[in-house]
């Protein structure tokens, strides 16, 4: 081999390495500018649950006695203490979201979380019929909204105010790539 083959070589690795370096670098370079810019957050409009919580931990059960219902998505409305107005058009918005998940509306459960003994207000029994009075260890809860798996995993806390439609964009969402309930 000749001295301008060995050069010819050494310049076509060196091309073919740099080509690499530059292209890693502005790959990693792309990323972190990315990442800080915020692109990289979650679609989700909810906060999630933390620490994991489950319906296990919060002791809940049905208004029978018996542990919730399992294989069943949920959403629960926590009061707190006593429904307000915003609690009551809250759990109006839980309802009629109810109705827009149209064939996965089967899926969905919907219930009212109070303290053990407490059970749910006379008007809003009335008014939603299946609205499934819940009793259990509220006070490690904020007041708002919640999703809850079918295993019983808390999944996302919604305020009052966001009980419509950005509950309504996850629970789609939710339901679309879950392989259970």
């Amino acid at each position: 081999m000749t001295e301008a083959a060995i050069k010819r070589g050494r310049v076509q690795m060196l091309v073919i390495m740099g080509i690499a370096l530059v292209s890693l670098g502005g790959a990693y370079l792309l990323f972190g500018l990315v990442r800080e810019s915020g692109v990289w957050n979650t679609t989700n409009h909810g906060t999630f649950v933390e620490p994991a919580t489950t319906a296990a931990d919060l002791a809940v059960v049905e208004a029978t006695g018996r542990p919730m219902e399992g294989g069943v998505w949920w959403l629960w409305a926590v009061p707190g203490g006593a429904c307000e107005a915003d609690c009551r058009h809250a759990v109006h918005q839980l309802r009629q979201l109810h109705i827009l998940l149209n064939r996965d509306a089967a899926r969905v459960r919907r219930g009212f979380l109070t303290g053990t003994g407490e059970g749910l207000p006379a008007d809003l029994a009335k008014a939603y019929p299946r609205l499934a009075p819940l009793s259990g260890n509220v006070a490690a809860l904020r007041p708002g909204v919640y999703v809850v798996d079918p295993i019983g995993n808390l999944v996302f806390h919604y305020p009052w105010s966001d009980a419509g439609e950005p509950v309504l964009d996850d629970l789609k969402r939710l339901l679309k790539v879950s392989q259970i309930g």
